[in-house]
C-alpha cells in the first residue's frame, strides 16, 4: 500500500491534509504511529467526521520515504 504512494496525488503535511480532509478531496490518509498525538489527533477526528479511511505506518521515517522526501512525515493524504 506504501509503495503506491509515490505516484497517488497526494498531499504531505497536517496542515495541508486538514485543507483537503475539509474541503472533501481526501480519498484516504496514512498516518505515522510515532508522530506526536497533539499533532496527528486533529486529523484522526476530522477524518472521523468526513468518513475518511485511516491508515496507520510505523514511523514518521517510512512515510517519508514512501512519498519520496527525505525527511519524515507525520500525516500524508491520498488526494481525489
Amino acid at each position: 500500500m506504501l509503495s503506491q504512494l509515490s505516484s497517488a496525488a497526494k498531499v504531505v503535511g497536517v496542515k495541508q491534509s486538514k485543507k483537503v480532509i475539509r474541503d472533501g478531496g481526501a480519498k484516504s490518509v496514512f498516518i505515522a504511529a510515532d508522530a506526536e498525538r497533539r499533532i496527528t489527533e486533529p486529523v484522526r477526528e476530522l477524518c472521523t467526521e468526513h468518513s475518511v479511511e485511516v491508515t496507520e505506518v510505523p514511523s514518521m521515517k517510512e512515510l517519508g520515504a514512501a512519498v519520496g522526501i527525505s525527511v519524515g512525515a507525520a500525516v500524508v493524504t491520498v488526494t481525489a
